[in-house]
């Protein structure tokens, strides 16, 4: 079956119904940004794999809307599936909404699944729409009836992992989230979103990929918690460790009668953008809901002393992958053929015989020359280039290890850079360094660490069309809340504890792109007649390319921080390599 094939088969459905427009968003039953096979609506119906979008069908257009980071992959991969690209003005904005009030009339039906759509979602469609006058079905789904052969839900293997690796007992996370609902003074608490229920049990899988995670929902009372889950992915051992906590595991099916039978007057809290509107729906109409952030997600976003600890001695380890690797790469370019998929698979083999590595993080973003212009490009064997003496390479990757998550990005001049090259490349690693250096007073945003952190390239009259920095998860997801630095004025506050990436990138399409990444933990500073001030301490171990800096761009504590991270990176990961390695590492870590 065709893309258009499918996109025909949806829309005899929508006019048997009398839908005039059908939404298919980027999420699962929980959410997710990443999402089970079973749950790639987008893919299967279009052909686009980013992990952001939104698809609209009417009878007579079909669209995807998706924000920069994915305008070029987009425009390649809809190429005759009937579905054009709507390029997005801000990312993660549903301005498809806007979209549909300006072309539907009065009386018109607007159709989705409520399975994959939040509660915050659907309550900004219902005002949107129903101000319009326009009605909503969220009851459709459309795409089970044409998807042949749809994957079944995951299967795999659940563990727990013990308190010395987490720092905190399930027990004890319980009390912390019984202690907030008290303060809500709710008797009820659903967690849909696979991350906090992960953090929550000290539970993790494998069931998305890259993410180590387990389908599961979760509600928390005051006296118990019930983890919806198949019990088949867990031993015996561990069936047996949740019954002491005090843990009633329960089948995943069965999370839709459990909420309906929660007693009339009940109070339950859930998180809006977490939890999915059909199970919204199965609550009874008496019980009192308040929307708000999971506690869990607060608490998840601040590491302890223990996560922080193993977070750190994972970026060693994963150092020590990397510079292997980029030292692999330098002696074997021109000399034997390489490719996009290949240096991404030799990269995964390095960091593969680290000790507790469990996989990657994220796909390998590996991309040479103009594809590197792509801030989330995917080689393919279709685009899949080889790597020549010459020309910038950019490398983002990350790994998941038992004791942390990492998420880096480095770019390599694989030849001579140009003068252009080397001027974007300074005023990239200007905006990273600034960004990982701010001292900033108790409650600043991430919206101002951003700006901080743009700042080299606006003074040239540049920018990026990206966030300059996500949260990142313990062994979890790579992309992790609350926090984020971006453009946005959200009102979280960055506080000891949290880990966050710093990535400003400029990307000059068809020719290159530059992005400098490293991860960052927030820590406290000084305390003085001003306020609390805090800072970051910079916990990623890799070498950053001199060759392609210009010296003249810098100040000089652009240069301090550069010669003294790079010494840093070599004392660390020395003792740890070969004498061979040692001094390859130490002709890298050269002042500038």
């Amino acid at each position: 079956m065709t893309f258009l094939d499918k996109l025909a088969g949806i829309r005899r459905q929508m006019e048997e119904d009398e839908v005039d427009a059908y939404i298919i968003p980027s999420a699962d039953p929980h959410i997710s940004e990443y999402v089970p096979d079973r749950y790639k609506c987008i893919a299967f119906t279009s052909g686009f794999t980013g992990s952001a979008g939104t698809l609209v069908i009417t009878r007579d257009f079909a669209g995807l809307w998706t924000d920069a980071r994915y305008f070029v992959q987009a425009e390649e991969q809809l190429q005759g599936s009937g579905f054009q690209l709507v390029k997005l003005q801000a990312q993660a904005m549903p301005e498809y909404i806007s979209w549909l009030t300006e072309r539907l009339t009065e009386g018109a039906v607007v159709a989705f699944d409520g399975d994959l759509i939040s509660v915050q979602l659907s309550a900004l469609l219902e005002q949107e729409l129903t101000f319009a006058g326009i009605e909503i079905n969220s009851e459709k789904d459309y795409l089970s009836s044409i998807w042949e052969n749809r994957p079944a839900l995951p299967e795999k293997e659940a563990y727990i992992i013990p308190d010395e690796i987490t720092g905190e007992s399930v027990p004890s996370k319980l009390a912390r989230i019984r202690i907030a609902l008290a303060r809500y003074q709710a008797g009820f608490h659903l967690v849909s979103s696979l991350d906090d229920i992960a953090w929550i049990f000290n539970v993790r899988g494998s069931d998305v990929k890259c993410n180590p995670v387990v389908l599961a929902f979760a509600l928390i009372t005051e006296e118990k918690a019930i983890l919806f889950i198949d019990e088949s992915k867990l031993s015996e051992e561990e069936k047996g460790k949740f019954a002491n906590w005090g843990v009633e595991l329960v089948p995943y099916s069965r999370i839709s009668q459990e909420l309906q039978a929660i007693p009339s007057g009940s109070v339950i809290l859930l998180d809006p953008k977490k939890n999915c509107y059909s199970l919204f729906r199965k609550l009874p109409k008496k019980v009192k809901v308040i929307l708000d952030t999971n506690p869990s997600t607060n608490f998840k976003a601040v590491k302890n002393e223990v996560e922080i600890e193993n977070t750190r001695l994972t970026m060693v380890r994963d150092g020590v992958a990397l510079t292997r690797f980029f030292k692999w790469l330098e002696e074997n370019i021109g000399q034997s053929s390489l490719t996009e998929i290949s240096v991404g698979e030799k990269l995964y083999q390095f960091r593969a015989a680290q000790e507790e590595f469990v996989g990657e993080s994220f796909d390998t973003i590996a991309g040479y020359r103009e594809h590197g212009a792509l801030p989330h490009y995917k080689a393919t064997p279709s685009s899949n280039v080889e790597l020549r003496a010459e020309g910038l390479f950019l490398l983002d990757s990350g790994g998941q290890y038992k004791r942390g998550t990492t998420d880096i990005t480095r770019v390599i001049s694989l030849g001579n850079p140009s003068e252009d090259e080397m001027t974007d490349y300074t005023l990239v690693l200007k905006g990273m360094i600034d960004g990982s250096t701010a001292r900033f007073p108790k409650t600043t945003k991430g919206y101002q660490i951003d700006a901080i952190t743009r700042k080299p390239l606006w003074d040239h009259a540049l920018n990026y069309g990206h966030g300059t920095g996500h949260g990142v998860g313990y062994f979890l997801n790579v992309h992790e809340g609350p926090q984020v630095f971006n453009p946005s004025n959200l009102p979280v506050e960055i506080v000891p504890g949290m880990i966050t990436s710093v990535e400003p990138g400029l990307y000059r399409p068809l020719q290159y792109g530059i992005r400098i990444e490293n991860l960052v933990l927030a820590v406290r500073d000084t305390v003085n007649e001003f306020g609390e001030f805090y800072t970051f301490e910079t916990l990623t171990l890799c070498v950053i390319d001199t060759r392609l800096v210009k010296k003249d761009l810098l100040q000089n504590y652009h240069i301090h921080w550069l010669n003294g991270y790079n010494q840093w990176v070599a004392d660390t990961l020395s003792p740890l390599l070969n004498e061979e390695e040692r001094l390859w590492l130490k002709e890298k870590a050269k002042a500038i």
